[in-house]
């Protein structure tokens, strides 16, 4: 425990200026950000008697060992500051709100030629225009189900509109008529995204004119005896009242508004935020968060506004916002929500009629959220502490693990070795922590080498870290020569560029940091092997553990613990020891441990295969000096496969756009050297794949997507 007065800054140091001010602890982890219209009255309330202060915040500053300061000009900047460092450093002991799912939207993608309507989760993409968010993804269906009568937009993946397009037969939907097919050209392009306006505008709330227009058409194909046809809309005009009857008017005059309540007690708070547009409830989210510091209402209000509408802009904020209680001061939140919508917002509390009814309906909701989440919380809270408190005895450790940091090693057959490393904290996943590693100090199959130059790698830089920002000056075990023979990085950046960290944050200009009387000018992110875990758990035996206890040995790291957990019979090993732990099948820290474990092995093994994937569908192009992607596509979209191009002269191939004849002949002279692979079969359908689609440049995405590992522990014999 720091005492605060250690690294309390000198009387006249710190200005009396709105700004942002960050306390970190002793591995110069960020632990809190705050801003303030004061930063020298502010900073003055932490460093007062402990016995006067919440003892959230007296928790903080004995765990912080410096704190140091951005001044800016407005209120409304330390506003945005402070919200991208919360997002950028994720402090302890700031108040983040936790979705409690990941709430389904209904997205049309107006950034593609035919835009199409689909469920999306997960990060908002620009150019897609959002609706919702629904409780349900069964709910949007049921809604688009209606619509696609009346608006038939494209809802089909690209590859089966690419093959609908091929084989110029549309899909099913395009023969029961909720599919304008434009993937067969029955409509235009232009024609098309016409169509997907219209559902944007009727999701949108616009319902009233496109409905009496279409009641207007009805009558008038009556009129003219076109029976069918007016029948045909009296069916639209039914799917689309029956669409708009799923949200009732919930306020009068087509109003566009969120509406915001909060329900806490002394440790923890629960948000429900409904969003109303077109006076109906168009969507519904609901957030939980811990109170790790001393916040009122307003406070909690205005973490998540930052949350809710800190990656907004535009129509995408409301004109109206309703809260339960206001910020103090609210003028700068009410200034930075104007700046994201571009018009005028307003932030109140309501008072009375439709919205304050409509309010104490979101009450409800917030107060069953927050009961909820206690019954959740209580038994798994309960569950993670008897789990770490096991390992702690039967690892024989001082103190429970709360951070645990788990190695695994994959490779198919001794080729595209890699490792993971994953970490748990409080028994729970942090994945923004997780890395991956390449071997490359040799190659072949040899887990235990392998395992050794992991756990070599990682701490070395932990170890550099410590010397860089001071905490650890013996330069003979952790020299910058021994960092720069590591080699790469997990992330394919050189080591030595891992420890320069990251650019200070534009604008931060006075980077001014006390610890003691030590100043210094850094001013980055959490750097990559910085934080230390209590605990090494490695996936093996007694030889994968006694590698990564002589890799910690040898770099002079004795305060941390190792053990292995060997699948076939489950059993915990420690270093040096003959016979391994075995806890009770029933054991909650044996739990823990087989999911670190499996963790470490999805992980792995994600990476590894999408290696492998890369490799087997590598293209000749590839070796083509200064052919990028783009050209690469040119060329296989103009020749339409690799063996077509490999028949082609070099005047033919000069004739794609962005081809010159050095590159022409560069290309020639890759493919005549390159030996006809063998035929490709999808293991998937068994049919032979052609040259195109070996050939051609993939993207396979992103190796730290999760991926189905049902079956890897049987075939750990070939995989692992």
């Amino acid at each position: 425990m720091a005492d605060p007065s250690s690294y309390r800054p000198k009387p006249g140091q710190i200005p009396d200026s709105p700004g942002v001010y960050k306390f970190r602890d002793e591995h110069r982890r960020v632990i809190y950000v705050g801003k303030a219209k004061s930063l020298r009255q502010r900073l003055a309330s932490y460093f007062q008697d402990l016995a006067g202060l919440h003892p959230r915040t007296r928790t903080m500053v004995t765990t912080a060992a410096s704190v140091e300061w951005t001044v800016v000009s407005t209120e409304v900047e330390a506003l945005q500051l402070e919200y991208s460092w919360i997002k950028e450093y994720d402090p302890r002991f700031n108040v983040k709100y936790r979705d409690d799912k990941s709430y389904p939207y209904l997205a049309v993608t107006m950034n593609e030629e035919f835009p199409r309507v689909q469920v999306m989760r997960g990060h908002k993409r620009k150019g897609v225009r959002y609706f919702g968010p629904y409780g349900h993804a069964w709910a949007i269906r049921d809604t688009v189900d209606l619509l696609l009568r009346v608006f038939p937009v494209r809802t089909c993946s690209a590859g089966v509109f690419k093959n609908a397009a091929r084989t110029d037969r549309p899909c099913l939907l395009g023969y029961i008529g909720k599919c304008s097919a434009p993937c067969v050209g029955r409509v235009s392009d232009e024609e098309h995204r016409e169509l997907a306006e219209e559902f944007c505008d009727f999701m949108a709330g616009r319902t009233g004119t496109y409905i009496r227009r279409l009641e207007q058409q009805m009558t008038d194909a009556a009129e003219e005896m076109e029976y069918e046809r007016a029948a045909r809309l009296r069916d639209d005009i039914e799917a689309l009242k029956k669409a708009m009857e799923k949200n009732a008017v919930v306020l009068a005059d087509a109003t566009d508004a969120d509406l915001m309540a909060v329900a806490e007690d002394e440790l923890e708070a629960a948000v429900q935020i409904f969003h109303v547009r077109g006076g109906r409830v168009r969507g519904q989210r609901g957030w939980v968060t811990d109170k790790v510091e001393a916040v009122t209402t307003g406070d909690l209000v205005e973490h998540a506004l930052q949350q809710l509408y800190g990656e907004e802009t535009g129509d995408s904020v409301p004109k109206e916002v309703l809260v339960p209680a206001l910020p103090d001061p609210v003028e700068p939140v009410q200034e930075w929500l104007t700046e994201r919508r571009g018009s005028n917002v307003s932030l109140r509390i309501p008072q009375r009629g439709d919205k304050k009814a409509l309010m104490e309906t979101v009450q409800r909701n917030a107060l069953q959220a927050l009961g909820l989440h206690k019954t959740k919380r209580a038994s798994d809270l309960t569950t993670r502490s008897r789990a770490l408190e096991e390992i702690a005895g039967a690892l024989d450790l001082d103190s429970a693990p709360l951070r645990i940091e788990c190695y695994d090693i994959s490779h198919l057959q001794g080729d595209d070795v890699v490792a993971s490393m994953v970490v748990f904290e409080d028994g729970l996943q942090r994945k923004s922590e997780y890395r991956r590693f390449q071997i490359k100090g040799f190659e072949g199959q040899d887990d235990v080498r392998s395992m050794h130059e992991v756990i070599t790698r990682r701490f070395r830089r932990y170890l550099a870290e410590k010397e860089r920002t001071g905490e650890w000056t013996d330069g003979e075990n952790a020299s910058s020569d021994g960092i720069s023979r590591d080699g790469a990085s997990v992330d394919g950046t050189s080591a030595e560029s891992a420890l320069l960290g990251n650019a200070a944050l534009e604008g931060d200009t006075t980077g001014n940091a006390f610890a003691g009387n030590a100043f210094t000018e850094e001013d980055g992110r959490p750097k990559r092997f910085a934080y230390p875990p209590q605990l090494v758990v490695v996936d093996g035996g007694q030889p994968q553990v006694a590698a990564a206890k002589r890799a910690l040995d040898e770099l002079g790291i004795d305060d941390i613990a190792v053990c292995g957990l060997a699948k076939r019979l489950e059993e915990v090993w420690l270093p040096h020891e003959d016979d391994p732990v075995v806890l009770p099948r029933t054991s909650e820290g044996l739990y823990l441990l087989q999911r670190v474990r499996d963790e470490a092995h999805r992980f792995a093994i994600t990476y590894q295969r999408t290696k492998r994937a890369k490799r087997f569908k590598a293209s000749p192009l590839d070796e083509v000096p200064g052919l990028g992607e783009t050209r690469k596509q040119a060329l296989i979209k103009h020749f339409g496969s690799v063996k077509k191009l490999r028949s082609a002269t070099i005047d033919q191939i000069c004739e794609v756009p962005g081809i010159g004849r050095k590159t022409a002949e560069a290309v020639a002279v890759a493919l005549a050297q390159a030996a006809p692979a063998a035929p490709a079969v999808n293991t998937a359908t068994g049919e032979i794949m052609e040259d195109e689609e070996v050939g051609a440049p993939v993207d396979t995405g992103s190796p730290e997507e999760p991926v189905s590992t049902g079956a890897s522990h049987e075939r750990r014999g070939q995989e692992t």
